[in-house]
């Protein structure tokens, strides 16, 4: 699918969206395991989400969809059941990597696969932990999808993660509810800790000190109902878009502002960005507030160490602030960017070049210089959504009617992204 983007006079108004992905996919899996129904409201709309549910119902665990309100029916940590056929996780790196830790501990056999993207994304980061933890699985190639887990009884253990991942963090202390004892999981930099959240929600034992984490094994853990924020993720690209365009005035509602996922708003305040907190209430452990922000020039600056692993996520989108920002934006610490849905570092390289747009690229990140002139262009998704999303972004500035090929791709953790930035183009 190829969507056209026009430049932007300006954007206004207000706008609520989707349930964030990483909320929405650690909910869906605790409710399975939890004893008794939870009601989960604005639970993501985005395809990765979706393809942990289907996972979860394979399992054979009821999920009620309405809209994006979804009820799951739990059975407890023993409640799940042999899968049929081979579970599938689409494109989503966090259902297969989260989910393996569960799988692990099963008293079954199963089978875990997904596209062509996420087959060439490596899983050896989940299975080195899990094989200490006495699970047995195999991979193609030691280390790619798909994955033949072995259920098996497994014990705790102290796991220093050896880079920053709230994914394999997610993963150790999802087996570790399935082991006597404590599993113990110690960070050098501190990840999104939604995990730790959700499992106190539920009932877990979890203690956080200076970035060691201790969970109880054999929780019970009890069906809840759950508000999933929106995005922030997904409010990046509008936040972005916002100060780009000349004029623009928004206001992002509901949004999560977990303190491990404020890095964020953080940068973009540090070089100039007109963003204001509006409002801040805590939810079911989470905290959600209202995001205001304003057209006004950036000065640009260095994402690096703690920062990039902060903003990873986000560095397509800030790469083409980057852009238009005085100073520039200079990305180093980034080689994660290698292994996402795309090689990152190139397709943001690549889809620059079409617009015109200098920028020097290094092994583990790259340079992009400031005040650069936006040329319409014809893009590429490459199949990756946050690549659809911030070159709609950048389109937006550009002097002509832009072209994105692969549209479809924001789907994947956006559906909606394409009419709500029409929406707030007029």
């Amino acid at each position: 699918m190829r969507q056209t983007v026009r430049p932007a006079g300006r954007l206004i108004g207000a706008v609520n969206l989707p349930g964030d992905k990483s909320i929405s996919h650690r909910y869906a899996m605790i409710a399975s395991l939890a004893e008794g129904a939870s009601k989960i409201t604005n639970y993501s709309t985005g395809a990765d989400c979706h393809s942990t549910l289907e996972c979860v119902r394979a399992l054979g665990i009821s999920v009620e969809e309405q809209g994006t309100t979804v009820s799951i029916h739990g059975r407890g940590l023993e409640g799940w059941r042999k899968p049929p056929e081979d579970l599938d996780a689409g494109n989503s790196g966090s259902t297969i990597r989260m989910m393996t830790g569960l799988l692990a501990a099963q008293p079954f056999e199963s089978r875990i696969l997904g596209d062509e993207s996420l087959s060439r994304r490596p899983m050896g980061r989940v299975i080195k932990p899990l094989e200490q933890m006495g699970a047995r699985i195999e991979a193609r190639e030691n280390q790619f999808p798909p994955l033949v887990i072995h259920g098996t009884k497994l014990h705790a253990i102290d796991y220093a993660l050896p880079v920053p991942s709230a994914q394999v963090k997610t993963c150790v202390l999802f087996a570790g509810m399935f082991a006597e004892g404590q599993t113990i999981v110690r960070e050098t930099i501190r990840s999104r800790d939604h995990t730790e959240i959700a499992l106190r929600e539920f009932g877990a034992e979890i203690q956080v000190s200076r970035r060691v984490i201790t969970l109880k094994g054999r929780p019970k853990l009890t069906g809840r109902e759950l508000v999933v924020p929106s995005d922030l993720s997904s409010a990046a690209f509008f936040l972005v878009a916002g100060l780009l365009v000349p004029g623009s005035q928004l206001v992002i509602q509901n949004v999560g502002l977990n303190p491990t996922r404020s890095a964020l708003l953080d940068f973009l305040v540090s070089i100039g960005a007109a963003i204001k907190v509006q409002r801040i209430e805590s939810v079911n452990g989470e905290l959600i507030g209202d995001i205001e922000a304003r057209y006004a020039p950036v000065r640009g600056g260095i994402i690096e160490k703690e920062l990039t692993a902060a903003l990873i996520d986000e560095i397509p989108v800030l790469a083409v602030l980057g852009a238009a920002s005085e100073e520039g934006i200079v990305i180093r610490d980034a080689q994660e960017l290698r292994i996402k849905e795309t090689d990152r570092i190139a397709t943001v390289a690549d889809n620059f070049a079409r617009m015109g747009i200098m920028v020097e690229v290094t092994p583990d990140g790259m340079c992009v210089p400031g005040k650069q002139k936006f040329r319409a262009a014809e893009f590429d998704s490459f199949g990756d959504h946050r690549i659809a999303m911030a070159f709609a972004v950048a389109a937006l500035a550009g002097d002509g009617e832009s072209g994105i090929a692969n549209a479809e791709a924001a789907s994947v953790s956006f559906p909606e992204f394409w009419n709500i930035l029409q929406q707030l183009a007029g």
